[in-house]
């Protein structure tokens, strides 16, 4: 259960966060082991309201980088865990933090502690720590999920500039347009109709659309919302609906194919990291499975699996499933031959992440000039539907 408490420490100083306990007296003992005074505490009905809250990644990737060098340097486990609660200022995750401690004192492992907290490491990351407790390659098995983290907000931060512009002159384009068509475009239309003037059929378009955002300017903001809570509503009830909108989204021009490679990108990552960590090739996949994010290529990854089970190679299974091209399964098959799958998986993982980088520098520069071109037009029009028949009215008057 999660409690709301509120304790004070040695100094006095009060604190307030969320603690996972069985009751009040658990609660009370675990605050004391953070060297706090359980003033009052309150059952949380709710974790949360959109789900559960998860830890900001560079909080994760600190953890992992500080975790594998106190392990490389013999620090045990738990005195480690103890010195980076005591540095962490994320609340949340030092209380995550100090349960994991507890729970490796009651006789878990790191791995067993961490399954408790499937809101904040993920399954990718348990099997990964449970396979370097197994191999004792526990820093190492560190270092490769602080560099996958690492690499994961990365490209957060790059798709993230990707979507920054176009959204920023989406904006833009929307004020203006209904700016104009709400206000300005309505006192103009009085002016030229007051003229008794033969409209051009561009000019009676866009009184039609001017008139049409006046009288139902509400529809506006309303629209795009019911469109978003009703299509989310169909995907997550229907099956099909949400493998068909996994579909769309990798067939969408520009946008789909780097979609693609980003989520090819991390599923070879991460099937290296496991399968380096000792992981059997059908455990790696059938975990990678959860991370890639979309429907249609976890059924490829399902197909791939069920042929590797029957008795075909990795390569030939990726092959069958059209997952990834013919230089990527030939890399495939060089590594398999070779006995050195682990390595082909980093190359493939490398091979992909260069490529989304570059990909995703031209689809910036394609995007940038499209939109500006796009709302100049768009304002051209508004523009020339209005001024054409004031500036055909004024040559048309007698001099």
């Amino acid at each position: 259960m999660l409690f709301d408490y509120k304790a004070v420490s040695a100094e006095g100083r009060m604190t307030t966060g969320r603690l996972d306990a069985i009751n009040l007296i658990d609660l009370e003992m675990r605050l004391k082991r953070m060297e706090l005074d359980l003033v009052t505490g309150k059952l949380v009905e709710h974790r949360a309201l959109f789900g559960p809250r998860g830890i900001p990644r560079p909080e994760l990737i600190n953890f992992c980088f500080h975790l594998e060098q106190l392990t490389r340097a013999g620090v045990p486990i738990l005195d480690g865990l103890t010195d980076l609660r005591d540095s962490i200022e994320h609340p949340r995750f030092r209380e995550v933090v100090a349960v994991l401690i507890e729970n490796i004192e009651g006789g878990q492992t790191l791995s067993q502690a961490m399954e408790t907290h499937p809101d904040v490491f993920s399954q990718v990351f348990i099997n990964l720590i449970r396979a370097g407790e197994s191999s004792g390659q526990l820093p190492e098995v560190l270092e490769r999920i602080g560099e996958s983290l690492r690499w994961e907000d990365e490209l957060a931060a790059n798709t993230k500039k990707l979507l920054l512009y176009p959204s920023f002159v989406a904006i833009v384009v929307v004020i203006a347009s209904v700016f104009l068509m709400t206000f300005m475009v309505p006192e103009l239309k009085k002016f030229v109709k007051a003229m008794n003037f033969q409209l051009p059929p561009h000019t009676r378009a866009l009184f039609f659309i001017s008139d049409l955002l006046v009288a139902y300017w509400y529809v506006l903001p309303l629209l795009p919302l019911v469109v978003i809570v009703a299509g989310n509503f169909i995907i997550r009830r229907n099956p099909i609906a949400r493998v068909r909108f996994d579909g769309l989204k990798l067939r969408l021009p520009v946008v789909g194919p780097i979609l693609k490679k980003i989520i090819l990108s991390r599923f070879a990552g991460t099937f290296a990291m496991l399968y380096a960590a000792g992981i059997p090739v059908l455990e790696s996949i059938r975990t990678t499975q959860n991370i890639v994010g979309n429907r249609v290529v976890r059924k490829a990854l399902e197909q791939a699996e069920q042929a590797i089970r029957e008795g075909r190679n990795v390569a030939g299974a990726f092959h069958d499933a059209g997952l990834f091209p013919p230089l990527v399964v030939r890399m495939l098959r060089v590594g398999e031959n070779s006995g050195a799958l682990d390595r082909a998986l980093e190359n493939v993982s490398y091979f992909y992440t260069r490529d989304v980088k570059e990909s995703v520098g031209k689809a910036q520069a394609l995007i940038e000039p499209a939109l500006t071109l796009f709302m100049g037009f768009l304002l051209g029009w508004i523009m020339l539907s209005v001024i054409g028949p004031i500036y055909d009215i004024i040559s048309k008057l007698p001099t």
